[in-house]
């Protein structure tokens, strides 16, 4: 405590992340070398945002290109770094994933950065092996990074059927050295750890070199002791295990009280659900907090505007306890509410549902301490 910690980190720290990678993505031993492909991050929202200020070159023509509904520090980002954000609507007719093989040749000519979220935020909707092995070779022939935003990565619902990762897409094609391939992970979802602010950067050895110059200026390095303390966390995974059963029961419960009255269904991943209320999502949140007290963000405030490829009518994000009354008197809310009385009920209004977005979060921050113990060293 006596030293100011480096940015790099603790090597310690970076040889778990990277043999956590190794184990989960089926990156092959020896890949990653903890030195040279991993940096230890304070939460991925600073890190995704500065990403963006190292990589992207200046100039009216750059495009930093991300999904639609999207998590606003891509658009901030890009913003900021003195380039142009670019949207891809992630519609019901595309499994809630952007069409890429819709997107014009200009735009990956003049696309810098490519933003990959999967499992989505909002949608929770996955990216399949095989798009993210087509999007390396977009990027080999475009030029682009792709930096893919996997902090939701460890909540799904098959044990058996972990999602793919892009480094899984690496190892699949041989590609061992990352190259314009950099992933985002944070234990924020998968340890339930918002508050310790601690996630890594893996991939590219070349464009993280730059990123970790960038860093020590930027002042970020992490404190020892969360150093310490993400050791653990990326070395255990009981306490993972645990926090999906608690997901996947929070999900049986919140399905069996809106189904029979909402368009919803289970995600693929994360902690969110994706219900077509079938009107305007700001009234119906108004609605729902003026009759019954719970407070939503409307799905549509996720979305750039304009999106001129869909109607934005809507749903919401809302929180979510151990408890369920909440959604019980969402329900409520629902089948009085205008929207259900003038017909608009489940299945009206497929594209809409591009638009709405319903979020289960506040878990007990106590699953780690459940699980076995994790020493610190």
């Amino acid at each position: 405590m006596a030293v100011y910690p480096t940015t790099a980190g603790l090597p310690a720290l970076r040889e778990a992340i990277a043999q956590w990678c190794e184990r989960r993505f089926s990156v092959p031993a020896g890949w990653l070398d903890p030195a040279r492909h991993v940096l230890p991050v304070n939460g991925t929202r600073e890190a995704l945002f500065s990403f963006v200020q190292t990589v992207a070159q200046r100039g009216a023509d750059g495009l930093v290109v991300s999904p639609n509904p999207f998590y606003q520090i891509y658009e901030g980002a890009a913003l900021l770094a003195g380039v142009q954000p670019h949207y891809l609507p992630c519609l019901a007719s595309h499994g809630f994933n952007p069409d890429f093989d819709a997107v014009p040749a200009q735009v990956w000519q003049r696309c810098q950065i490519l933003f990959l979220c999967s499992p989505g935020n909002p949608t929770g909707a996955l990216i399949p092996l095989d798009t993210l092995k087509r999007l390396i070779a977009l990027a080999d022939e475009h030029d682009f990074v792709i930096a893919a935003d996997e902090c939701y990565s460890e909540l799904y619902f098959d044990e058996s059927a972990p999602p793919p990762g892009l480094l899984t897409a690496c190892a699949e094609l041989g590609r061992s050295d990352f190259k314009r391939c950099v992933v985002f992970h944070s234990l924020s979802k998968r340890s339930n750890l918002p508050g310790l602010r601690s996630g890594f950067v893996a991939g590219d050895a070349d464009i993280l070199k730059a990123f970790l110059l960038y860093r020590t200026y930027h002042g970020c390095a992490m404190p020892v002791q969360t150093q310490l303390a993400s050791i653990a966390a990326w070395n255990d995974e009981a306490h993972v295990r645990a926090n999906r059963d608690l997901y996947r029961e929070k999900f049986d419960a919140v399905l069996n009280i809106l189904s029979p009255v909402m368009d919803v269904q289970r995600p693929d991943g994360s902690f969110y659900l994706w219900p077509n209320v079938g009107g305007d999502d700001a009234a119906f949140c108004r609605e729902l907090f003026e009759q019954q007290h719970v407070t939503v963000v409307p799905g549509s405030y996720l979305l750039a505007r304009p999106m001129a490829t869909t109607r934005v009518p809507g749903v919401c994000a809302w929180p979510w306890s151990h408890r369920w009354p909440s959604a019980s008197k969402a329900r409520s809310a629902f089948v009085n509410s205008s929207h259900a009385k003038s017909g608009n009920l489940p299945g009206s209004h497929d594209l809409c549902r591009a638009s709405f977005q319903k979020r289960i979060i506040n878990l007990e921050p106590k699953v780690i301490s459940q699980a076995q113990p994790m020493p610190l060293a």
